[in-house]
């Protein structure tokens, strides 16, 4: 378990992207989701002249511990929603309560970690179920080959022979 969380931790870091850094513009709307805007510049060659174009990311913020108004940095990461690709990395200038008051950022292991024990849980989940899914199969094939044998004897209940032991052949 630890090799794999380490294995995974590995890739993860390796594929990782730049850090960005932003300001949170949409906080506690919706759950462990921010907006962050990025900063961003447009050329435009009629004017010769740069425009501000800045570029909006919804962020996974895993214990809704950033606010409205935070300078956050952002890192990609594995994607939980459908346009949700980045995670809060830390915050770098808290905007009204101090970051001693909120919860803590969870760090990369300690996300993975979670991620993996998860995944741990919805495996035992899903053979639980296969498992109890075997056993009712099961059951329905012992009830199909007894019918399938009543109609065979003519309608009377077969009745199971006694096993045999080495006194009985005596």
């Amino acid at each position: 378990m630890a090799s794999e969380v380490t294995a995974t931790a590995a890739n993860v870091i390796r594929r990782a992207g730049k850090e960005m850094h932003g300001i949170v513009v949409s906080a506690g709307l919706m759950d462990k989701t921010v907006k962050v805007k990025l900063g961003g510049l447009r050329w435009e060659p009629r004017v010769q002249k740069f425009f501000k174009k800045p570029r909006f990311k919804l962020v996974h913020d895993p214990c809704n511990s950033v606010r409205q108004g935070d300078v956050v940095a952002i890192t990609s990461t594995w994607r939980v929603a459908q346009h949700v690709r980045h995670v809060v990395k830390h915050i770098i200038a808290p905007y009204g309560e101090p970051i001693d008051t909120r919860p803590p950022i969870p760090t990369l292991e300690e996300r993975i970690a979670e991620k993996a024990a998860k995944r741990a849980a919805k495996d035992e989940r899903r053979a639980a179920i296969k498992a109890e899914q075997a056993r009712a199969r099961a059951e329905e094939r012992a009830a199909k080959e007894a019918r399938k044998a009543s109609r065979a004897s003519g309608g009377k209940p077969v009745q199971p022979t006694p096993a045999t032991t080495i006194d009985d052949v005596d």
